[in-house]
């Protein structure tokens, strides 16, 4: 499920936001203060990309990312990263949000408030459901 959602032009860089969605992420754990920082992310090969990795290990969180196969590469050596059994949950959100949500995912709208908003409202039914039915 998603704990936080942003929206830009289609030319913009994914990767450019991992740092920008991090910061919107509060999740608490019983007592205490929201933590902002999970231990570890999955994410795809488009994510591969040394910046980005390095600024996720400074932050104290462990990048879980398969790395992008370049034809005629040379292969660096150490242990290589499994796949990410966890990923299938990403997948399996925008199917929910595509098979839910037609407005989601057809842009019938000019103005990004109005899509972020019903974005935002699709998300929380989502959790509403998962709430409820588990």
């Amino acid at each position: 499920m998603a704990l936080a959602v942003t929206s830009t032009r289609a030319s913009a860089s994914e990767r450019e936001q991992v740092p920008k969605l991090l910061e919107q992420v509060k999740v608490r754990n019983g007592r205490g203060r929201p933590k902002s920082n999970p231990k570890e992310i999955h994410a795809d090969k488009g994510y591969d990309a040394r910046h980005l990795r390095q600024s996720l290990r400074n932050r104290g969180i462990r990048p879980v990312i398969a790395k992008r196969v370049w034809p005629n590469a040379k292969r660096t050596p150490g242990p290589k990263v499994a796949s990410s059994a966890i990923r299938w949950i990403v997948e399996r959100s925008f199917a929910w949000l595509q098979r839910k949500f037609r407005r989601i995912v057809n842009r019938w709208e000019r103005r990004s408030s109005y899509w972020n908003a019903f974005l935002a409202l699709s998300i929380v039914m989502l959790w509403i459901d998962k709430i409820i039915y588990g």
